[in-house]
């Protein structure tokens, strides 16, 4: 199994593809998940002040931080994230494929476990 995650900030929130580089840039310093459930938590509060601020409660290097929002260092990667979801005609996060299958939206864990389970069962078979 395999899970790979996509960024796709949505064009009508204020502060989504700076909460992205931010993501990515925490990522640059191995802390990703960290600043990703900081951002889950905090928001709407994800201005760049704000940002700056998580990255100092992760313990993240701030300047290189900083650096990487200001140049906004990721922009390229988010914008083909971006270009992905269009391509796929996702307007919905989260959404899921779980060998090829569409999941749409925020379903709860025991859903995607019995998905997840029924497709490694037919990859048994």
């Amino acid at each position: 199994m395999r899970l790979v995650l996509k960024l796709y900030p949505y064009k009508y929130r204020d502060y989504s593809h700076i909460a992205a580089e931010a993501a990515l840039a925490a990522h640059d310093q191995g802390k990703f998940w960290e600043m990703h459930r900081l951002l889950l938590k905090r928001s709407p509060d994800l201005d760049r002040k704000s940002l700056i601020r998580y990255a100092q409660d992760l313990n993240l290097d701030v300047t290189k931080f900083t650096e990487s929002l200001d140049t906004m260092k990721h922009s390229a990667l988010i914008e083909r994230d971006k270009k992905l979801a269009l391509d796929l005609d996702l307007y919905t996060t989260p959404t899921f494929f779980i060998n090829g299958k569409k999941v749409v939206g925020d379903v709860p864990y025991a859903r995607l476990k019995k998905l997840v389970e029924q497709e490694l069962r037919l990859a048994r078979k």
